[in-house]
């Protein structure tokens, strides 16, 4: 989808809240068309956002600085907004021009990164292609996490996963990730993670208190289970931090692929909500070398990549895999809420 227009990335990032159970952020997302008209440095960068508006979540990275306003106490009237208490969307833009009035300089730095939305309810369809290549591949993965951020799912192989009524993962885990499961349920087939990494440009540390509450800014509102989820993965990695390092995606995956490999592990690379904010080049460059390494791959040293990304067209997530051997060919396992409520399985 090639959406260039800044209103019209407005409007779909809005219509995709809407459609994904989030009609308070999607007020909020809608009244930034106000601050366009706003005389504020935060509304002429929005103006003349320079690429695809859409892929860089430019609407979500202010509605996640409006959303860090109100965490914080500084704009305490936008917790109407978010708790449903004001719909009245003129009322709204208004309230949001104001804010963006007020705290003009606090706003602008938003702009400069992407949303990490690192949200655990994503691990629920990565899991369950696990199980899938289970029974192709065998039941056990070392993961590779690019785009990790705070390496939220990175932990994943500590979450216990009922999906569809078949469980993975330590019973008694702080984090039970339950989606609304649709379709037949996945293989019941073993799991055992022996290793997990992953890498960012820009990683966050949860055991920060500063960085921490950053990462609940990009959370949407309308979302109170994920907040606890946040505060129950913030307390898991103070008791051991997921291995993350800052590094570029491609060149974690270079090193991936060069480093000595454990007969019978799968090596498997995945990735969730993130493939859109790298650059043309960097995503040619991992998709080269993971369809080179895997034509060396074989039953003792399987590779495999499972993605979980925006249909910008359905405003669903896509689960899909490929692995080797096995051809490589990508397929279509699943389709997801973007947080994790829901998982329809298809494969």
């Amino acid at each position: 989808m090639g959406i260039t227009s800044v209103p019209a990335a407005i409007r779909w990032q809005a219509d995709h809240a809407e459609a994904n159970g989030a009609p308070a952020n999607a007020r909020i997302i809608r009244a930034l068309l106000a601050i366009l008209e706003t005389d504020t440095a935060t509304g002429r960068r929005m103006a003349n956002w320079q690429g695809l508006s859409l892929e860089d979540a430019m609407p979500l990275r202010v509605a996640s600085g409006l959303h860090y306003l109100y965490l914080t106490d500084a704009e305490p009237r936008l917790g109407d907004v978010y708790q449903g208490l004001m719909t009245d969307q003129p009322v709204i833009d208004e309230l949001v021009a104001e804010t963006a009035r007020s705290f003009d300089t606090i706003l602008l730095p938003w702009l400069d990164t992407p949303p990490q939305t690192n949200e655990a309810g994503r691990s629920a369809a990565i899991m369950a292609g696990l199980l899938w290549l289970s029974e192709r591949l065998g039941p056990q993965f070392a993961l590779n996490e690019i785009g990790a951020s705070a390496g939220i799912n990175t932990m994943m192989g500590r979450f216990h996963f009922d999906l569809g009524g078949v469980n993975v993962g330590p019973s008694l885990s702080s984090i039970a990730i339950a989606p609304q499961w649709r379709g037949e349920a996945p293989p019941e087939a073993p799991v055992r993670i022996v290793g997990a990494k992953g890498c960012d440009t820009r990683p966050l540390d949860l055991t920060d208190p500063e960085r921490a509450l950053r990462l609940k800014s990009y959370i949407w509102p309308d979302a109170r289970e994920r907040m606890v989820r946040m505060d129950r993965a913030i307390a898991m990695a103070e008791k051991m931090p997921p291995e993350i390092v800052r590094q570029d995606a491609g060149d974690f995956v270079d090193q991936m692929l060069a480093a000595p490999q454990d007969e019978g592990v799968t090596r498997v690379l995945f990735h969730t909500v993130m493939w859109q904010y790298l650059p043309r080049e960097t995503r040619d460059r991992i998709t080269q070398a993971m369809e080179t390494a895997g034509k060396d791959a074989g039953a003792d040293r399987p590779l495999a990549w499972l993605a979980l990304e925006t249909n910008r067209d359905t405003l669903t997530q896509e689960l899909r895999v490929r692995y080797w051997p096995g051809g490589g060919d990508a397929r279509l396992l699943a389709t997801a809420h973007p947080h994790g409520e829901w998982v329809e399985w298809l494969a």
